[in-house]
């Protein structure tokens, strides 16, 4: 199963990318990827992980850019 996704606030490539990789690190994701440009985010996983996939998303992403949100795109 396939989520899209919007980082709102998301102003660094390089924080984009090291997103992605972590996010790619997640149990049961299969691919994700994080487009910088548009602010973006798409995490193909397993549906029965996907609640928790997008929690720990929510983690990574503040994480590392602690003034972005992740919002249903």
């Amino acid at each position: 199963m396939k989520k899209r996704f919007i980082i709102e606030g998301l102003d660094c490539a390089s924080c984009a990318s090291k997103m992605e990789v972590a996010i790619n690190k997640l149990d049961g994701v299969k691919e994700a990827s994080v487009n910088f440009m548009t602010q973006r985010l798409v995490i193909e996983a397993d549906e029965d992980k996907m609640s928790s996939i997008i929690e720990e998303a929510e983690k990574i992403i503040s994480r590392i850019e602690p003034y972005s949100k992740l919002k249903k795109a």
